[in-house]
């Protein structure tokens, strides 16, 4: 009885751990080029994995030297990729469409630069 119990708690224990994804910080720098929109109020991303959401902007900041917006963001995740969606002046990119797949470097930092509403 002993010998069950102790195999189905190996068994128990061995599936329980082998289930779990490693977490990991990925650290990716969006760069985005909104030059398409004359007046630009506001720049912001919203995606699908924390901190980001889907419910609000995380804002973006003008680089004038370089005239594209910025943002750093670090994800805490067990994943390979995030998906994300531009949004300018409240507008979103890719209406009715799928989500911009962002894959997640092996180095610490990914760059990620697009333009807006481009694939």
């Amino acid at each position: 009885m002993k010998t069950i119990v102790a195999i189905t708690a190996s068994l128990l224990l061995l599936l329980l751990t082998s289930c779990v994804q490693k977490i990991s910080k990925k650290t990716v720098v969006f760069t985005l080029d909104a030059s398409e929109f004359k007046e630009v109020k506001k720049v912001g991303i919203r995606g699908k994995d924390k901190p980001l959401s889907w419910d609000y902007d995380t804002e973006m900041k003008f680089s004038p030297k370089e005239n594209l917006y910025k943002v750093t963001t670090t994800f805490e995740t067990g994943y390979k990729f995030t998906e994300v969606k531009f949004v300018v002046n409240d507008t979103f990119e890719f209406q009715n469409q799928d989500n911009r797949r962002v894959d997640f470097s092996e180095k610490d930092t990914t760059f990620y630069n697009t333009k807006f509403n481009k694939r």
